[in-house]
């Protein structure tokens, strides 16, 4: 199992409990969407399985590692894409990919092969050696994503890595994704693109109020609330089906 989430609830001192027994698993070379309005959990959930805010109480593991108890084997296994932009700006684009490296424990000629590789993948080449300040909003969403991959994570997390980019980036980095996929990356993808979600993901879960509400394929989860749809689905989960599709071009009574 790639990730496997057990009874995990987050409270904060503030007394706000964003996560209240979220239960999840996730296949090794999956292709896994996690969807919800704002606020619904998304973010502090991936902060769990990555390590950067420990649960109140539950398990989280990644590969059979525990993140608590063996924190450092399930970090190593693990890439994150975050949805902030979150650059050192005083980095080149190679310094930033050969530092990442070396936090991962990667030694100094892999670092450099490695960088090389995801440069040319990302377009990134002719820019390695402008500070990152300097790149264009798409140049440090490619590059967030390479250095996320870096280390060679059997697990991916991209939360919502194509928020802001033009139909361009996006469909390259589809393109991208789903071929590392195929080659055996497990990934986790949080989405407000729900077209995002359907075309990419082999299975989807909607999370609400810190809870997993539902669980399954596009399919699955239209059949579920009784629609044609995955945005339909999503629309009844947030409460807003006066919204859908179906109904442009009705005539109010």
């Amino acid at each position: 199992m790639a990730l496997e989430i057990t009874d995990l609830v987050k409270r904060y001192p503030t007394g706000t409990e964003a996560l209240r027994g979220v239960s999840l698993e996730i296949e090794a070379g999956e292709f896994f969407g996690l969807l919800g309005p704002n606020g619904a959990g998304k973010s502090t959930l991936i902060h769990c399985a990555t390590g950067l805010a420990r649960p109140s109480s539950g398990t989280i593991r990644v590969f059979g590692h525990d993140v608590v108890a063996d924190g450092s084997e399930a970090r190593l296994a693990v890439g994150l894409a975050p949805q902030d932009v979150n650059l050192d700006w005083f980095l080149t684009a190679a310094e930033t990919l050969d530092y990442h490296g070396g936090y991962f424990g990667m030694p100094r000629r892999q670092r450099r092969e490695r960088t090389k590789e995801l440069l040319d993948a990302f377009s990134l080449t002719s820019k390695k050696d402008e500070r990152t300040r300097t790149l264009s909003g798409g140049m440090k969403r490619r590059l967030i994503l390479a250095r996320a991959l870096m280390h060679r994570p059997r697990l991916l997390i991209l939360d919502e890595p194509t928020a802001g980019v033009d139909v361009e980036l996006r469909l390259e980095l589809w393109q991208y994704v789903q071929r590392i996929n195929a080659e055996g990356t497990t990934i986790l993808l949080t989405t407000h693109y729900l077209e995002e979600a359907e075309q990419l993901c082999d299975r989807i879960a909607f999370i609400n109020g810190g809870q997993i509400v539902a669980e399954g394929t596009s399919q699955d989860l239209a059949a579920e609330f009784g629609v044609a749809s995955l945005e339909d689905a999503y629309l009844e989960l947030v409460g807003r089906n006066e919204l859908s599709r179906a109904r442009i071009g009705e005539v109010a009574p």
